[in-house]
């Protein structure tokens, strides 16, 4: 007998949905402020995605300058050890 009743947000905001928040956001900052913000708001994106990818960078050369530390000092160490038993052979 009663019909179903919608929640007026369910899941993803529909076209009412959009305009009643465009309508607020209208009240609260009004027509002009609104292309300001969303610019200020595309901007401190675009800084956060740089930034991020400046970190990301900077971790993948510290990680490829940890695997030829590394490789250097296995050569390292294995001259040495070759060294070593070369000396060691001369002197008997």
């Amino acid at each position: 007998m009663y019909g179903t009743i919608t929640p007026l947000f369910p899941g993803l905001p529909g076209g009412p949905e959009v305009l009643v928040v465009l309508l607020i956001l209208v009240l609260l900052f009004g027509a002009n402020k609104i292309p300001k913000l969303a610019r200020s708001t595309g901007q401190a994106m675009g800084e956060f995605r740089r930034g991020r990818e400046e970190i990301e960078e900077e971790l993948s050369q510290m990680d490829e300058g940890d695997d030829t530390e590394e490789t250097e000092t296995e050569t390292e160490s294995e001259t040495t050890k070759s060294t070593a038993t070369e000396t060691s052979t001369e002197t008997n």
